[in-house]
């Protein structure tokens, strides 16, 4: 077996832990969207999501001053939104208006759903401890909404820079996870 080195900056594609999700925020009056694909689960029950927001992203400020935001997941039907949406920040502009997503008032928390997503995930900042040394936030997730009407969607994962996948073939195997 021949194996060579694998530059430690492409270790974060062999890693990456899930779709890649907007993140809703809503501070002072405006509603902002961000792309993130640094997230993790943390706990089953109640759902407790980290996640890492830079400091340079206009969401960070929103985020570490509300202590909420919606995680929404969205399709590959939205990626050109999805990319252009981590491609754009929100401190200029509206990117609900500009990508043609739909605001939609939450019930737990003040940041909107986005209605083209098939999930939506209402959250709390519950612990902020890594923040300051990683930018890492701990969520809970106080609310969920699905789509019942989607079907096997397929979801975006990011795979380092410009490269990206969609969910691939099901495949199911035994567990004796509940």
């Amino acid at each position: 077996m021949a194996k060579r080195n694998l530059p430690l900056s492409k270790v974060y594609a062999l890693m990456e832990s899930g779709p890649v999700v907007l993140v809703s925020t809503a501070h002072k009056g405006k509603a902002n969207i961000m792309a993130m694909s640094w997230h993790t689960m943390m706990e089953f029950e109640p759902p407790l999501i980290g996640c890492v927001i830079s400091e340079m992203n206009f969401s960070f400020k929103a985020v570490k001053a509300t202590k909420e935001c919606v995680i929404n997941i969205p399709t590959v039907e939205l990626a050109a939104q999805m990319a252009g949406c981590g491609n754009t920040s929100g401190e200029n502009i509206d990117k609900f208006s500009k990508f043609k997503l739909t605001a939609v008032p939450a019930s737990n928390v003040t940041a909107p759903l986005i209605g083209e997503c098939y999930v939506n995930l209402e959250c709390r900042v519950i612990d902020t401890r890594l923040v300051k040394q990683y930018n890492f936030f701990i969520l809970e997730v106080v609310k969920a909404w699905i789509d019942p009407a989607r079907k096997d969607p397929k979801t975006i994962h990011h795979l380092g820079m410009d490269k990206f996948m969609a969910a691939g073939e099901i495949l199911k195997l035994r567990s004796k996870m509940k």
